[in-house]
């Protein structure tokens, strides 16, 4: 939620979902003074990795809609949003945003996983296609994963 929040929050300020990439790092930096500029770039980085960004040329697009991001009032994003997570983290995240409990979802998807003779992370895309949880291009990225590592 953070990383949606921190990457939402610009794009809301402005009620647009498109906005120049000096634009995005300005909001991040200066207007809200969370990250530093390289900091802003990195947010970027891995905005873009998990789907929530686009860049075509200098220009950032958000791929979610900024107003139905909870931002609660004096938010302010913490550091850990700069590491990229796992695709197995992702999913667990989207699953457990739906409402179901982390510790339900792990214990199903691990079942998952041992029954199906699959890694975690398709054990995972399979847990929340189950439960109704959209993911967008989360199981693209575990089939070019699978591809990459054989399995």
């Amino acid at each position: 939620m953070s990383l949606e929040g921190t990457v939402a929050a610009p794009y809301r300020d402005r009620g647009t979902t498109a906005m120049s990439k000096s634009e995005f790092v300005v909001a991040l930096s200066l207007d809200r003074d969370w990250f530093s500029p390289d900091q802003a770039e990195r947010v970027i980085d891995v905005a873009r990795s998990e789907g929530l960004l686009d860049q075509d040329d200098d220009t950032l697009t958000i791929d979610i809609d900024p107003a139905t991001v909870d931002l609660p009032e004096g938010f302010v994003p913490d550091e850990s949003i700069l590491q990229q997570r796992s695709t197995f983290e992702r999913v667990l995240e989207r699953v457990t945003s739906a409402g179901v409990e982390k510790r339900t979802a792990v214990a199903e998807i691990n079942r998952l996983q041992g029954d199906l003779a699959v890694p975690i992370e398709a054990a995972a895309v399979v847990y929340a296609r189950q439960e109704g949880v959209a993911l967008g291009e989360l199981p693209a990225t575990v089939l070019a994963d699978l591809g990459e590592t054989g399995e």
